[in-house]
């Protein structure tokens, strides 16, 4: 195989979840940390979204962070996160997450930019619509789809790791505790730490 190369920005959600996976299935794997206000050509050229993270391996280019976990899963997944019997459900978490669940998030952590919503109602919303769902699920078991960790958990782990970094004393007071023990352990776990490490930003060579 030929080498690899993830365009990256550390505290991106989408891309911490790529650079997860991608640490999971053991592939290797150059990551190129972008400055989000001057994009290198290098990234423009094979992702005219120019949105992180987005990979490049053997003339493949994989802009979306979810394809991307599945591409590595594909390459490698030594403990089971994805399989055919749980994949379906896996996709309907992680498009919740991804769709209402983020436009939440974005209107909590943004609140100049929604002045006519209310931030009790989108915290309400936040926890009837995702987080209070995940607290339920998460007291029978200490991952999302049972006794082991899978897919659904890493897939969503950084944009509730995001809310939750809003206000950290807000999980007590709205009584999820067995979502902020889920948070915390992934937080804690040397994955996430692995993938957490700074790297330079990238700038593309000067041409000769």
């Amino acid at each position: 195989m030929g080498s690899s190369v993830l365009y990256s920005y550390r505290r991106c959600p989408y891309a911490m979840r790529a650079r997860m996976a991608l640490a999971y299935s053991g592939i290797a794997v150059e990551i190129r940390e972008i400055s989000l206000r001057k994009k290198p050509a290098s990234f423009l050229a094979i992702s005219p979204k120019a949105t992180v993270p987005v990979l490049q391996s053997d003339g493949l280019v994989i802009e979306q962070s979810y394809d991307i976990m599945k591409w590595a899963l594909a390459k490698s997944d030594p403990d089971q996160w994805l399989s055919a019997e749980t994949e379906s459900l896996i996709d309907e978490w992680v498009a919740k997450n991804d769709g209402p669940f983020k436009k939440l998030l974005d209107q909590y952590k943004y609140p100049d930019k929604c002045p006519d919503i209310q931030l009790e109602e989108t915290l309400s919303q936040a926890v009837a619509l995702y987080l209070g769902p995940i607290n339920e699920r998460l007291k029978a078991n200490p991952y999302l789809l049972g006794p082991k960790i899978s897919l659904a958990d890493i897939a969503i782990f950084p944009f509730v790791r995001q809310f939750a970094m809003v206000d950290p004393d807000w999980i007590d007071q709205a009584g999820l505790n067995f979502l902020k023990q889920w948070l915390n352990a992934h937080l804690e776990s040397s994955l996430f730490l692995s993938v957490m490490q700074k790297y330079p930003t990238w700038h593309d060579p000067t041409p000769e």
